[in-house]
This record gives C-alpha cells, sequence and structure tokens, in this order.
C-alpha cells in the first residue's frame, strides 16, 4: 500500500502559521519569565555589591536554566531523564550566540553612561529582546531544523507521491 501525502490546503497552512506563531509566543513567555529571573537577579546581585557585569554574569546563567527546564517541558515537551545532560549542552550551544550578544548589548550600553541608556534595566531590556529573536531562531531552525525540513518536504510533495519501500517490493 502506497503512502499518499495530499496537496497542502490553505486550512492547513493557516494551521502550520497559527501553530508556528502559537510556539513563537509560547516561547516569548517563557523568555518573559527569562527576563524577570534576569532582572531579579541582577538586581539582588547590584544590591549584593557586585560590578554590574559580574551581576549580570550570575543572573544571565540562572535566567538561561530557568528557560531550558520550561522550554523543555512545557514549550517542545521533550526533557527527558536519561538525556538531560545531552538536551542540556544542546540548548545552552544553540542559545549560546544569543546570550553572548545579549550580555556584549547589556555591557556596551552600561559602559557608556548615557543617562538614561546606562541604566542596567534598559540595558538588559535590549539585550534580551536582541537575544530572543536569535535564540528563537537558533532553537527552532538549528536546534529543531531536520524536523522543520522534513515537514517542508512532506508539504511540497506532489500529490500521490509515494514513498518508496525501504524492502524494495514496491
Amino acid at each position: 500500500m502506497a503512502l499518499v501525502i495530499p496537496i497542502p490546503t490553505p486550512m492547513t497552512k493557516r494551521r502550520a502559521v497559527f501553530r508556528e506563531a502559537r510556539l513563537a509566543l509560547t516561547f516569548g513567555g517563557v523568555g518573559l519569565v527569562g527576563f524577570c529571573v534576569d532582572a531579579v537577579l541582577l538586581h539582588l546581585g547590584i544590591e549584593a555589591g557586585l560590578p554590574a557585569w559580574a551581576a549580570r554574569m550570575v543572573s544571565l546563567f540562572c535566567a538561561m536554566q530557568a528557560t531550558f527546564v520550561i522550554n523543555g517541558l512545557h514549550v517542545f515537551r521533550c526533557l527527558e531523564r536519561a538525556k538531560i545532560v545531552r538536551q542540556w549542552t544542546g540548548y545552552m550551544l544553540a542559545n549560546g550566540f544569543g546570550n553572548f550578544c545579549n550580555y556584549w548589548i547589556f555591557v556596551t550600553l552600561v559602559s557608556t553612561h548615557w543617562r538614561v541608556i546606562s541604566t542596567p534595566i534598559f540595558a538588559i531590556t535590549v539585550g534580551s529582546v536582541s537575544a530572543w529573536a536569535i535564540n528563537y531562531a537558533a532553537t527552532r531552525w538549528l536546534v529543531f531544523g531536520a524536523a522543520v525540513r522534513a515537514i517542508a518536504e512532506r508539504v511540497a510533495r506532489p500529490r500521490g507521491w509515494s514513498k518508496p519501500r525501504s524492502d524494495g517490493l514496491g
């Protein structure tokens, strides 16, 4: 029996767009939780006497752990106890560039010493928004890129296309 993939209808395309938008918004919601963890710990670190750059390193690391757990459990629903170290490493690497940009933007803005721009809360906001865009793209298209390509390939197949059997009978 041949596998027949139907041609996508406007409704299935609409559902795919809706699903992607929902995923991006959920990822953004988790990013807001991470932002809150980051901002609170940054404030506490500065109040404890740490320089802003050191407080930010601690707060960013803790925020990354929080978003890893929430994204893994609720957004992508893929955390497994047996694979946690590998999943954590992949997540940290995939989001590392965005978080590096986040930190770099923060340090750059704070070091300007301009009245509003150099305040830590403004700098953390600009850095976090930039990191959200970079991290979403990295997580969605690099970490889960194989799945995205497989879906795109399936949608692009013409009507009546069937996958050849691997046993050589069909």
